[in-house]
């Protein structure tokens, strides 16, 4: 497995290339003076693209202007973006936390519930319980995310005006930036603890309530289905029939047995969908107006930045592959027999 990781891990970098590569190739459509915003560090400078275009040759070919842009991103330049009024870098660094609390929290939810209804759904096969969740997660599944999200917004905030959209209230919003407040990590229900502030950390939290739900609904119905599917599969094996006919009952035959064998296809899928989660929560973070990544992305498409949704671009492309190599290595920390050959 130290060899297997070490190869994935040198493929990685080519992986990411192929897809800045891609990217960089679209964004050739465009004109030289769009592109210029990539090189661009201050506002002012927006008034001499045609400078920075002879400097940086934008009329060159694609070739050579990709390599000058991967030697800017060597460095830790992804250039300005408008959009966010701050470098690429920086705008990253300051929205991705936010969707990182969220991504969690919802993962939370997804694994928790998923595998526990999951489970009862297999065990309980074809009765009422089984018939309950499976409506719930073809129910979740089909519905899309927008509507439930509007929906959830509209009887949660509008009618009984529990939870309000946005990352923080305003009174949260003057103490985080106030100076009797430090930032230690950049996740705001961390650093409310940290701070002892507890006031600051359950109005952030329950601006997470209702963005969480609706991610965790439509990922929970997922991962109801192909939990039920691998229990169902584990628990007609021979190794479970040897287990019962040597007198073990079935919470230990469950939970002890079939549990483990079953929950590898939902670790490939929560690794996936967390990885995704990070990426950008693009429709949920724009209906309940969170200050995440995703919503970082839609500004800078909104406004054609093109330095913003490069960066974004390149930021989840790197997120994925990292992701899926991760869950790769957790195939055997949950199965042992998992091992290359």
């Amino acid at each position: 497995m130290f060899r297997y990781i070490i190869r994935r891990m040198l493929l990685l970098p080519l992986v990411v290339l192929g897809v800045t590569f891609l990217l960089f190739f679209l964004t050739q459509r465009l004109s030289p003076e769009m592109r210029a915003s990539l090189y661009v560090k201050d506002p002012r400078q927006m008034g001499a693209l045609e400078e920075i275009i002879r400097e940086y040759g934008l009329r060159d070919n694609v070739f050579k202007q990709y390599g000058r842009w991967l030697g800017q991103v060597a460095r830790g330049d992804l250039g300005y973006s408008p959009s966010a009024n701050m470098p690429v870098a920086k705008a990253i660094k300051e929205y991705l936390p936010a969707t990182v609390q969220l991504a969690f929290m919802t993962m939370v939810l997804v694994v928790f519930f998923g595998v526990w209804f999951g489970v009862l759904s297999a065990i309980y096969k074809n009765k009422w319980q089984d018939n309950v969740a499976r409506v719930i997660s073809v129910g979740g599944f089909s519905l899309p995310i927008f509507v439930l999200g509007l929906l959830l917004l509209m009887f949660f905030y509008g009618k009984l005006g529990w939870f309000s959209p946005g990352g923080y209230s305003f009174h949260t919003d003057m103490v985080i930036h106030g100076s009797s407040f430090k930032m230690y990590t950049g996740f705001l229900l961390i650093d409310a603890l940290l701070n002892g502030n507890l006031q600051v950390f359950g109005d952030v939290l329950s601006h997470l309530v209702l963005p969480a739900a609706t991610l965790c609904i439509g990922s929970f119905a997922l991962m109801v289905r192909v939990m039920r599917s691998s229990m169902l599969e584990e628990l007609n094996k021979d190794y479970v029939r040897t287990a019962r006919a040597k007198g073990l009952t079935e919470m230990q035959i469950i939970y002890k047995h079939a549990g483990k064998n079953a929950i590898i296809p939902v670790i490939t899928l929560a690794g996936i969908q967390f990885i995704r989660l990070l990426g950008g929560t693009v429709i949920v973070e724009t209906i309940f107006d969170y200050p995440g990544i995703g919503r970082f992305g839609v500004m800078a498409a909104q406004q054609l930045d093109i330095a913003g949704i490069l960066g974004f671009s390149l930021m989840v492309a790197v997120l994925f592959v990292l992701g899926n190599l991760v869950a790769d290595i957790l195939y055997t920390a949950v199965d042992p027999r998992i091992r290359l050959d």
